[in-house]
């Protein structure tokens, strides 16, 4: 009986909370131009697909000009840049299935929609405890997701076919580029979706703590 041998992880959302420092520095951005800011819960519907279209949500509709977005897309990247680490951490149970997943023979990678030099310096710094064989953020020449390319790529880097994948992420984005991808989508209800828009997006199996993905782990491949 095949099983899956490899798990795809988006990153925010999924296995770090990066949300308050996400949404206070793009708040920081915010009124340094004079704009009204928006609170923690909000920033759960903005993020997930990039920074430029989290620039585009949180600007006033009327002051979305490219002068304005480009402005903002610099002033994140240097506020973030100081104050990415303030309150990011992993979440609850995390540690624990990186723990017991380490102590089986499966290749793990990340793909994130974050830009790839903070993706790598969070990795190396937050879960710098355990063996990721690929980190890919989000780079120029590559589309970001629900594009598959990134998966793709990874799958091709690890040499598993796509469907000795299970993909686990917290945004409708994840599941579609798990679905377009030909990986098993599996949506966390600890991120920053709610369960009806990862169903929405594909997802196959919804899970509620970490650890509940282990038991999958011995299903047959779908």
């Amino acid at each position: 009986m095949a099983t899956y041998e490899g798990i795809l992880f988006d990153l925010d959302g999924t296995l770090l909370d990066t949300l308050e420092d996400l949404a206070d520095s793009m708040n920081e951005v915010l009124i340094g131009l004079g704009f009204p800011t928006h609170s923690v819960e909000a920033y759960k519907f903005f993020v997930g697909e990039g920074v430029e279209v989290l620039v585009r949500r949180v600007l006033p509709e009327e002051r979305r000009t490219p002068e304005i977005i480009e402005q903002s897309l610099l002033r994140m990247r240097e506020v973030y840049g100081r104050r990415w680490r303030l309150k990011t951490r992993l979440y609850a149970g995390v540690p624990e299935l990186l723990d017991a997943l380490s102590g089986r023979r499966l290749k793990l990678a990340i793909l994130s929609n974050k830009v790839d030099d903070f993706t790598q310096i969070m990795v190396a710094d937050l879960l710098a405890s355990w063996r990721f064989d690929r980190v890919l953020g989000a780079r120029p020449a590559q589309p970001k997701k629900p594009d598959p390319a990134g998966a793709l790529e990874i799958a091709k880097d690890l040499q598993l076919a796509p469907a000795q994948f299970l993909y686990l992420g917290d945004t409708p984005t994840d599941m579609k580029t798990a679905v377009a991808a030909g990986m098993f989508p599996i949506g966390v209800l600890w991120g920053f979706r709610p369960a009806e828009e990862l169903r929405s997006g594909g997802a196959r199996l919804l899970i509620d703590h970490p650890l509940d993905l282990l038991p999958v782990l011995d299903m047959p491949i779908q």
